[in-house]
């Protein structure tokens, strides 16, 4: 098998674990991944997973990595509330939540962290597109919802104050009555005292 018919077959997938090359080939032999991680071909991004060096990397490539190095995962809390424009910063670390344990990968491309949620919490689910993939971010009111439901230091408006809401934002993309049934659904009353408050 050479290079460039690996490559054609694996260039969509962003990002592909051994598990994914074994499922297409299982002859194919890993000390190939070393050498062409040698040349400059390919680049590991975490243990059993890699990627082109070719890649471009922006967000959206970036959540989809996310979404496939750690799975179940979403992407949630602070990079969807940017991604939203909920507030005005960029995010250098991709955030996402998962029913496995929490765990922060600090790799070549960036830096993952996942936090831990109830597999029972794990809705309020959209799916994106980026190319011919498809990246799971969480819902408007969910990503604020997950923030918060981790966050319980914010309790009074200077708390808020302090997140940088764009209220007028939030007011155009937050559905308030999905808000509320979402957070009926989350079962957490100290949650409930939050999202009243903001």
């Amino acid at each position: 098998m050479s290079y460039q018919d690996f490559k054609s077959h694996f260039e969509p997938f962003q990002a592909f674990s051994i598990t994914d090359i074994l499922k297409w080939n299982p002859d194919f032999d890993s000390r190939r991944l070393v050498e062409w991680q040698a040349k400059g071909y390919v680049r590991k991004i975490i243990n059993k997973w890699y990627c082109f060096t070719t890649l471009s990397i922006d967000e959206p490539v970036l959540f989809l990595i996310a979404n496939r190095i750690c799975s179940p995962s979403y992407i949630s809390f602070e990079s969807a509330l940017s991604y939203y424009g909920f507030i005005p910063e960029g995010v250098l670390t991709v955030h996402s939540a998962t029913s496995l344990k929490t765990k922060v990968y600090s790799t070549a491309l960036g830096h993952f962290n996942y936090r831990n949620l109830k597999p029972s919490l794990m809705f309020g689910i959209r799916m994106i597109k980026d190319g011919n993939q498809q990246v799971r971010l969480a819902e408007p009111e969910k990503a604020l919802l997950d923030y918060l439901y981790l966050k319980p230091r914010f309790n009074k408006d200077e708390d808020f104050d302090e997140l940088r809401l764009n209220r007028q934002v939030c007011k155009e993309k937050i559905n308030v009555q999905k808000l509320k049934e979402e957070t009926r659904l989350m079962k957490n009353k100290a949650l409930a005292r939050r999202v009243k408050a903001l």
